[in-house]
């Protein structure tokens, strides 16, 4: 168990949490939500021991061992993968370092055998026969073959690192352990594995993380920093995020009997209680859910940004015509034979691990690049917005203060009308004066989200469209999507986001597409599809 006590912590003059009181026991998992810049990441480093609080205290239960995914990637280059797993458990390491150590004394002595013998000992107690054993089962899990277990971390890509440093975190079974950002560079099968790891690991899990759909498979709590605190709520993310929106709601019913909310409650409570995904902590999760009362549901005090999308005119039949796109970058090949056709109203999101192809597919559907073969028709009553991912050409070295900037994608040009706008997108007051060119990442992606919006397109394209935002935008973005009448086409490595948004998936494989009309998870159970990609892979 690790618990804060009136824990505070302040640069210079901003307080970035206050009195925070916080308890985390084992057999939870705790989700660290905020929006960028709330001190979630920072909290970690509390926790972990790497930072000093400015006032209170954080407590361990002794003996207890805590693990954090290291966010160093060059720390371990000199290492053998499987022993850089292995060092997860620093005494564990320290024992085996000190066994061979005295195994090769030519000089052995008495004193050297009764040494050795209170090693392997606690050697046997930590489980160290089976240490690595443990540590190839991590890494397989993680996406990382057997081949690579006795290379050096120097030799491995940036991508496998991190992965191998994810093994090193979750290795000999910490009782605390602590997790920041832990999905990025991980492919699908690689997440799904991680969740179910999760699911039945015994211990306390803490976790900062923006993907939505991992917290919701995973976490037991919500800890959300802002404005200065940092409150606990049971259940997933999704669990919170809709009880403050309901608690938001039931405070404005204020002439609704008390007895008329809480059955309201109670409702809200069993939907989500029936839900739950998986078995151990639907379990813990159902249970604190029943526990809830009216006063423990509370609207936050986050703000959204209004993200809604509405077409000019609707279009015709006649959407889009792919038809045997190839092209080749630097040398490779990036698309082979892509083929589809697009009707009114299609959400498709574009998946699979060539990264490079989906972007280079959108670029030339919208015009910025040329197929080496093939070709493509829009209908005549289509129009297109594109959010890329590198939208640096509408930023960098731009003089233009937001205001003005809006105004060029603006029909109307009324000062009073981009306010208002930019606004609703959280950019209000002095903010709306900032310079164009001095954006952070998540303001260059809500301001090229505004100029989608004003452009009454009809098919929007959205390159990895969540990445920099928090997930408050994130949220705003999928529900905008959701309700969009018009057809999108889009990239996304966000799991929740292509669920909830996608009625067609298509995989861009080295050999053509693998398309079907379903939803993703779906895409990702059908044994059918799964043959297709792997035939479709084969064929490189």
């Amino acid at each position: 168990m690790i618990m804060t006590n009136n824990v505070s912590l302040q640069f210079g003059k901003r307080v970035l949490y206050k009195d925070v009181n916080l308890k985390f026991t084992p057999g939870n998992c705790y989700g660290i939500i905020g929006a960028n810049g709330a001190g979630k990441s920072t909290f970690l480093k509390l926790l972990s021991g790497a930072i000093e609080p400015t006032g209170g205290v954080i407590e361990i239960t002794p003996g207890e061992r805590l693990s954090v995914l290291q966010q160093d990637h060059y720390a371990f280059d000199g290492c053998e993968v499987l022993r850089t797993v292995i060092m997860g458990n620093r005494r564990l390491v320290e024992i085996m370092d000190e066994k061979e150590a005295l195994y090769a004394k030519p000089d052995f002595s008495d004193a050297d055998g009764m040494r050795a013998s209170e090693l392997e000992t606690e050697f046997a107690e930590m489980n160290g026969w089976d240490a690595e054993t443990e540590a190839a089962r991590l890494l397989n899990g993680l996406g990382i073959p057997e081949n690579e277990h006795a290379m050096r971390m120097a030799d491995l890509p940036a991508a496998e690192k991190v992965r191998v440093l994810l093994a090193q975190a979750l290795f000999g079974s910490p009782d605390i352990l602590l997790l920041d950002e832990p999905t990025n560079h991980l492919d699908v099968a690689s997440i799904n594995w991680l969740e179910e790891f999760l699911a039945g690991f015994p211990n306390t899990v803490i976790v900062v993380s923006h993907d939505r759909h991992f917290l919701n498979q995973v976490c037991t709590y919500i800890c959300d920093v802002d404005f200065g605190e940092i409150r606990q709520y049971a259940g997933n993310y999704d669990f919170w995020y809709q009880s403050s929106q309901l608690a938001l709601q039931m405070a404005k019913d204020a002439n609704k009997k008390k007895e008329e909310k809480i059955k309201e409650l109670q409702t809200f409570i069993q939907r989500f209680a029936a839900n739950a995904a998986k078995s151990k902590q639907a379990t813990s999760r159902k249970k604190l859910l029943e526990k809830i009362t009216l006063d423990d549901i509370k609207p936050s005090s986050r703000r959204y940004p209004y993200i809604a999308f509405t077409p000019d005119r609707e279009a015709g039949d006649q959407l889009l015509q792919v038809t045997g796109l190839s092209k080749t970058v630097d040398g490779e090949q990036v698309l082979k034979n892509v083929s589809f056709t697009l009707k009114r109203g299609d959400k498709v999101a574009f998946v699979g691990p060539n990264g490079i192809g989906k972007t280079i597919l959108f670029k030339i559907l919208m015009g910025e690049e040329e197929p080496d073969e093939g070709t493509f028709k829009w209908g005549v009553t289509t129009t297109q917005a594109y959010l890329p991912t590198d939208n640096s050409a509408y930023f960098d070295d731009v003089g233009l203060n937001l205001v003005d900037w809006l105004r060029q994608y603006s029909k109307d040009p009324d000062e009073t009308f981009v306010r208002g706008f930019l606004g609703r997108m959280l950019f209000s007051g002095e903010e709306s004066q900032k310079k164009a060119s001095v954006l952070s990442g998540g303001e260059r992606v809500r301001c090229m989200l505004s100029r989608m919006m004003l452009s009454g397109a009809n098919v929007l394209l959205l390159d990895e469209p969540t990445n920099h935002l928090d997930l408050e935008s994130i949220t705003a973005l999928n529900n905008g999507l959701i309700a969009f009448t018009g057809t999108v086409l889009f990239v996304s490595h966000d799991h929740e986001f292509v669920q909830t948004i996608a009625n067609r998936i298509i995989d861009i494989t080295p050999d053509g597409v693998v398309d079907r009309v379903s939803t993703y998870d779906d895409f990702l159970a059908n044994e059918t599809v799964k043959q297709q990609i792997a035939e479709k892979y084969g064929n490189q």
